[in-house]
């Protein structure tokens, strides 16, 4: 997984970001700036989940940008 595919556009799709896993605060996504590794273990925390399920919520959310934002890289 590439850790910091997001961090690019991070600012613009942030709210996306928390919309989806609302238990993640503020703070959390300020540190991340994006980082795919970092919010995988955010959310391992927050919500309990193993860490495949974590990156897998990861990489899916990084796909639906793609499709949202066609220019995304």
């Amino acid at each position: 997984m590439n850790k910091d595919i997001i961090s690019g556009k991070w600012s613009q799709l942030k709210g996306k970001a928390q919309a989806k896993w609302g238990d993640l605060t503020d703070d959390d996504f300020k540190v991340a700036e994006g980082n795919a590794e970092y919010l995988s273990g955010r959310l391992q925390e927050r919500y309990g989940w193993a860490k495949d399920r974590a990156e897998t919520e990861v990489r899916d959310f990084q796909k639906t940008l793609h499709k949202d934002y066609p220019d995304f890289h």
